[in-house]
């Protein structure tokens, strides 16, 4: 008897060793591989996988196109005897670029001093580059091809008015030499970039020899020299706005892609288009990022289609990483609408998602339509 119990002991025993082992052996495998485990202190514990930090820096930058103040829209602005009020007409757009860091537009007509004019030879009040200016714009590019519609005195006034305006960049037209070749490299967020603006075309008129700092007329070789010297001052990010290609077409033209590739070979990485009075496709060529025409901002064109008073609105970040490497992100791509009356007045500049039938009739499909241009491959 004293045999057969020291045998079921051992037997008890020998089970319940092995259920222990057994336990101890699923428990290490039910443990994922990929976690770390501490040194014994008494209880198990896991350390969670360190996160790399980022290093990277950001902007923000938002674009609109052309604001070209015929004579319709400065004369629905005024208030009195050589008095303007443009806000009303930018409360909608107000909304939509606040909290960006930089905000561009390009002032087609130029502020030229004395009494405004209308088309061909086209002068803005003050009052438009002021009231922009005061609702948060503060990137302007002056290169164009109505830049000397007022000759030069109108672009020393230009300059001038510009250089009173608080926290406002400017870049396409100056006064000296000395001015246009200084190149400045500004910062934003630790970001250093540099801001340049030409011209393909000045309507016929030419710039006073000796003078051709007055506006910016693109030369390969000086544009190569002017992003070769901002790139040894330290620019980390080049903006180039770019007045070019065909007046009211969508399509761009085959300067342009070459502009493009020869600029994007140089380091450009954005690139801001003007001039066909239409939106044009946005995209890449190579790693620079090409936005061939937001269109126009605002004007009094609505006579000559539909698409001269749609424009685009373009959003995004400018990153640079650790290795300098420059990419965008969070790109957002609206349109906007210049809504004006049949007596030319009620001037309003309106984002589609803010539109009415009332307002604008089938906005929905003329929507669609308007962004499957944006989005064509070029």
């Amino acid at each position: 008897m004293k045999k057969r119990s020291k045998s079921r002991s051992t037997i008890v025993l020998l089970c319940l060793f092995l259920c222990l082992l057994g336990g101890t052996v699923f428990v290490y495998l039910s443990i994922p591989q990929n976690q770390t485990h501490a040194k014994y202190s008494g209880a198990t514990s896991i350390e969670e996988p360190k996160k790399e930090e980022d290093t990277s820096k950001r902007m923000s930058l938002v674009m609109v196109g052309d604001a070209l103040i015929h004579g319709a829209v400065f004369a629905d602005a005024q208030t009195g005897k050589n008095s303007y009020n443009f806000k009303p007409m930018f409360t909608s757009i107000e909304k939509n670029i606040k909290g960006y860091d930089l905000k561009y537009y390009n002032q087609e007509s130029i502020i030229g001093g004395g009494t405004p004019q209308h088309y061909p030879r086209l002068n803005s009040p003050d009052a438009i580059g002021s009231d922009l200016a005061s609702i948060g714009f503060n990137l302007v590019s002056l290169a164009n091809n109505h830049s000397l519609d007022q000759g030069e005195s109108g672009i020393l006034y230009s300059t001038a008015f510009w250089k009173k305006q608080k926290n406002v960049i400017t870049a396409g037209s100056y006064s000296s030499f000395e001015e246009r070749n200084a190149l400045p490299v500004y910062e934003q967020n630790g970001i250093k970039y540099a801001f340049l603006s030409y011209t393909m075309r000045t309507n016929g008129l030419t710039v006073p020899k000796g003078k051709e700092y007055l506006v910016n007329v693109y030369e390969k070789e000086q544009v190569k020299k002017d992003i070769e010297a901002v790139k040894e001052k330290g620019a980390e990010v080049i903006l180039v706005a770019m007045h070019w290609g065909n007046e009211y077409t969508h399509v761009p033209t085959n300067e342009q892609k070459e502009v493009a590739s020869y600029l994007s070979s140089l380091g450009v990485n954005l690139i801001i288009g003007a001039h066909p009075h239409v939106i044009q496709p946005i995209g890449y060529v190579g790693n620079t990022l090409v936005i061939y025409s937001l269109g126009n901002f605002i004007s009094a064109q609505k006579v000559l289609g539909l698409e001269k008073i749609i424009g685009l609105l373009v959003g995004l970040d400018i990153v640079v990483d650790e290795n300098k490497s420059v990419h965008f992100e969070n790109m957002k791509v609206k349109l906007h609408y210049t809504y004006y009356n049949s007596s030319n007045r009620n001037f309003k500049v309106i984002p589609f998602d803010e539109l009415t039938d009332s307002t604008l009739k089938n906005h929905e499909s003329i929507e669609k339509e308007y962004m499957e241009i944006v989005s064509r491959e070029v």
